[in-house]
């Protein structure tokens, strides 16, 4: 046999209160800090931009080498560089938009909403 739903409850439920009382705020879950010895993680953007930066104005980069520097500085095996490819290839069409990196197709620079196949990356020519 089912026994009915207590209202108190439920609706302390849906309006964010505790089960135990049905006047206390629900506690914000805890968010873990990070570990202070683990080296600060660099997100992919900067990530790129400073293999970019180290490279050299004139010369570009390819896509490979930002998911294995991304892969190595957030501590993944060997193999783990390939699941960013793709997030390597979006962040860089973002930032493209944005002008703060260029995609370059056969030498070129390519439209980032609008090329396909093998690219390399590079920072902006200033001429």
């Amino acid at each position: 046999m089912t026994q009915p739903l207590d209202a108190g409850r439920a609706s302390a439920h849906v309006v964010g209160m505790s089960q135990e009382s049905d006047n206390t705020p629900a506690k914000p879950p805890k968010v873990p800090k990070p570990a202070p010895d683990k080296p600060e993680r660099l997100p992919l953007e900067e990530t790129i931009l400073r293999l970019c930066a180290d490279r050299g104005a004139d010369k570009s980069i390819c896509p490979t080498d930002a998911a294995k520097a991304f892969a190595d500085a957030r501590g993944e095996d060997d193999l783990a560089w390939r699941r960013w490819l793709t997030q390597v290839r979006s962040t860089a069409v973002g930032m493209a938009r944005q002008g703060r990196l260029i995609i370059y197709r056969k030498g070129k620079p390519a439209d980032p909403d609008d090329f396909r196949g093998v690219y390399r990356l590079g920072l902006p020519r200033s001429e």
